[in-house]
């Protein structure tokens, strides 16, 4: 029989949990629509922004003076004050502000460029205020991508899969009326985003970051918790060959690895991928991504001040009691121990399979393991996407028939956590089968090249008309075509690597590479070039400048 002490606590948890359903259902109550699934909730932003037969149109409009000053400090990341128009919606006293990491630092050392990613938060002035349900909406600005397509076309993807993932549309941005860019427009994971997936579900989010060079670029936490002060002027730049050997990584701070971490770590090596060179798979200790704080989400101990990058990356408040779920859920995955009541193992291999193709090593599955969000709710963790600009090799460059042919049964560098999917039959079966379907219904059955013909007929104009492009016409046009053929080749290779023509593994393809689909005709840096400091994108005649504005 229940004593009275316990029935109190009971109900005070009852309490609670009524009270935090009521505060969601008023934010929100007016933007949900029927519900879709038994978790998750049809929100109206999804039909009124990200509805991609048609671009959204933005207008911010906002004091020049302001937007000046926003541009000439993007580094410190403030949110400034603005009236968004949608679609011919008005939202009052919008929060805006640049976004971004590498891409920031490498634009704010630019003095010919000021084509910042935004975001947009509604309630960041007005509390509760959303943009038809939408807590924040991120416009990204295809940095190194001369496409401007690479990741709205992963994004797509992660849709045909049914797998948690941001929802996209492509947007028309004008500054007080006057045309600034065309941009993607994402929905930004935090607490819509959380709604429209899980429901009710009493999650928790964090998104890691070792990497944060410009400064944080999470807004809850403040530029002391960073592990990089911002760069000097003229930014950080990444030496030419980076990655293809150790010799040639820039030099990090020093943390100090346990005894027990290197232990768990150990010295595995990856692949040695064409003219990439061998590639350590990095823990803490190595280049970031695991530098400090289980940013790689490799279990190391119990303590939970060991994954402090975690939590510092952290969407909602969380506490202590919820950070050592977490370890919990790493530890069990790490032991093989009851592993899907610790991982949500089909979103992880969905996750798997998109992210794979992508060939992005800007990333998770990369030596920096970042751009991801980590998802946990009653103990269960899963990986949501993000950040797919330096799709297909658009990191390093380098050779395309390397690219193309990336092996998809390889265990990844920057972490462990998702080694138990190919030492599990069972799993491995389903990973591949996600594959199949990428490559036989959504390559092969025409929805790609629906994709495709459908983003190009909205953006053709708008890019050639852009007057903030960080590329040419001439440029887009020929990024784009020889995007569509390194994605069909990425699809070939696939195929084969799934029937066993093409060996899966870069031990296999290091053995016997004539099998490997051709792409040498591919110059990879048609598709964009990475750059880490002034002069990753080239101003091109006649943009505009913030100065501009002062009309």
């Amino acid at each position: 029989m229940l004593s009275s002490k316990h029935i109190s606590k009971i109900t005070i948890a009852l309490i609670s949990a009524v009270l935090i359903l009521c505060i969601l259902a008023m934010t929100f109550y007016d933007k949900i629509l029927p519900v879709v699934n038994t978790s998750g909730y049809s929100m109206e932003y999804q039909d009124k922004l990200f509805d991609t037969s048609n671009v959204l149109d933005i207008n911010i409009v906002m004091d020049d003076a302001k937007w000046n000053e926003m541009l000439q400090n993007a580094r410190q990341e403030q949110y400034y004050e603005c009236d968004v128009v949608i679609n011919g919606t008005t939202f009052k006293q919008v929060g805006i502000r640049p976004k971004g990491n590498t891409s920031l630092s490498s634009i704010a050392s630019d003095p010919n460029n000021n084509r910042y990613s935004f975001k947009l938060e509604f309630d960041q002035f007005v509390d509760g205020q959303t943009c038809f349900g939408l807590d924040k909406l991120i416009l990204n600005n295809s940095y190194a991508d001369t496409t401007n397509m690479k990741e709205a076309i992963i994004y797509d993807m992660f849709q045909y899969l049914d797998a948690d993932a941001s929802l996209y549309n492509y947007a028309k941005i004008s500054v007080n009326n006057e045309y600034w860019g065309v941009y993607l427009a994402l929905e930004a994971v935090e607490d819509s985003f959380m709604l429209r997936n899980y429901g009710m579900e009493k999650g928790y989010l964090y998104k890691p970051d070792s990497m944060n060079f410009a400064g944080n670029d999470d807004d809850k936490k403040s530029s002391e918790n960073n592990n990089f002060s911002t760069p000097p002027e003229g930014g950080f730049r990444m030496p030419e060959n980076f990655g293809k050997s150790g010799e040639n990584r820039p030099q990090m701070p020093d943390y100090e690895v346990s005894a027990q971490e290197q232990k768990a770590q150990g010295e595995r090596k990856s692949f040695d991928r064409g003219n990439f060179g061998s590639v350590e798979r990095m823990g803490r200790g190595g280049i970031p991504g695991g530098m400090g704080g289980g940013g790689n989400l490799n279990y190391t101990d119990d303590n939970t001040d060991s994954y402090q990058t975690i939590w510092n990356g952290e969407v909602n408040d969380s506490t202590k009691a919820d950070h050592e779920r977490v370890v919990q859920a790493l530890k069990n995955v790490n032991n093989r121990t009851n592993i899907e009541k610790y991982i949500d193992v089909d979103q992880v291999l969905k996750y798997m399979a998109v992210h794979n193709f992508s060939v992005n090593e800007d990333s998770l599955s990369g030596s920096m393991a970042h751009n991801y969000y980590l998802y946990e709710a009653n103990g269960q963790i899963s990986i949501l996407p993000w950040d797919y600009n330096l799709s297909l090799g658009g990191m390093h460059g380098g050779d395309a028939t390397s690219v193309v042919n990336e092996p998809i049964d390889d265990l990844w560098q920057g972490t462990k956590l998702f080694d138990f999917v190919l030492e599990n039959e069972e799993y491995k079966v389903r990973y591949h089968e996600y594959y199949s379907k990428l490559v036989n219904e959504y390559l092969y059955g025409g929805k790609f090249d629906e994709v495709y013909n459908r983003i190009r007929t909205r953006i053709d104009e708008l890019v050639k008309t852009d007057p903030n492009a960080m590329y040419s016409f001439e440029e887009y046009s020929k990024g784009v075509e020889v995007l569509y053929d390194a994605v069909i080749l990425r699809a070939e290779s696939i195929k084969g690597q799934l029937d066993g023509t093409i060996p899966s593994t870069a031990e296999g393809q290091k053995s016997d590479s004539s099998k490997l689909v051709d792409a040498s005709h591919i110059n990879l840096s048609d598709l964009g070039q990475f750059m880490m400091g002034g002069g990753g994108n080239r101003q091109m005649p006649g943009r505009n400048n913030a100065a501009a504005l002062k009309k």
